[in-house]
């Protein structure tokens, strides 16, 4: 009797521990700017406050993207819109998290099964399309502003990305996928949190690319190399922030 009584004693033990490990709890992640550093707010649009590795000045005017297939281990968002200027699509939350190590990842953009023309109806109520005789679908993201040019005169910038197009020849345009996976590793989740996600906008400029606004500035969309340019400058805007318990 007593060694049935120890067995039990043990079971309750095992699975009072077990429920305490297997917790549910609510995950904010949290999508910040900075410029190397410095933060950005929708207060700083509209003023030559940044440089490029270039040299360039720059004022912002408008900062806007899609990342899709956000994960939180088995936690998901199809997509959503982030838009810096009306303060907007800064967070994701996700209910029922389990604590533990998560992996967070989400892909800039959309990768091509998801680039679908017209299918997202809230990207085609704020022009978020690209035109068909591009390739249809749509933008990744819209980084609008002006630079001072070699004149110190304001000249306008429209960095928009997008998935490569070749318009070689127009009947029979080359697509090339240009969205990026950002794998933001592992994070131990232990109660409700936030989670920020960083973007340095000074990245798009400079690494591994420096990118000179002087030679490119508008019309990038249907530039093929520009937008391959992109992507590789792309994979090192994005990084893991601070967390904090809520």
């Amino acid at each position: 009797m007593k060694q049935f009584f120890k067995i039990l004693l043990f079971v309750i033990l095992v699975s009072c521990s077990s429920n305490d490990t297997e917790k549910e709890v609510t995950i904010t992640l949290k999508f910040s700017h900075n410029w190397d550093g410095v933060s950005v707010n929708s207060s700083d649009f509209n003023s030559f406050k940044f440089s490029t590795l270039n040299g360039e000045s720059v004022n912002i005017e408008r900062l806007r993207y899609v990342v899709s297939n956000i994960m939180l281990n088995e936690n998901s968002k199809d997509y959503q819109l982030v838009d810096l200027g009306e303060n907007s699509g800064l967070e994701i939350t996700f209910n029922n998290v389990q604590t533990g190590i998560n992996t967070l990842q989400f892909t800039f953009g959309f990768a091509d099964k998801d680039n679908v023309d017209g299918i997202y109806q809230d990207l085609n109520s704020t022009s978020f399309n690209v035109p068909m005789m591009l390739g249809g679908g749509y933008h990744y993201m819209q980084l609008d502003g002006k630079y001072k040019d070699v004149n110190n005169l304001d000249a306008n910038f429209n960095y928009h990305v997008i998935r490569a197009v070749d318009r070689s020849d127009p009947n029979n345009l080359i697509l090339e996928d240009t969205s990026f996976l950002v794998d933001l590793g592992n994070v131990n989740i232990e109660g409700d949190s936030t989670i920020e996600i960083k973007m340095n906008i000074a990245e798009w400029f400079k690494n591994p690319n420096t990118w000179d606004l002087n030679v490119l500035n508008t019309v990038l969309m249907p530039n093929f190399n520009a937008q391959k340019l992109m992507n590789a400058n792309g994979k090192t805007v994005f990084s893991l922030g601070k967390r904090t318990q809520n």
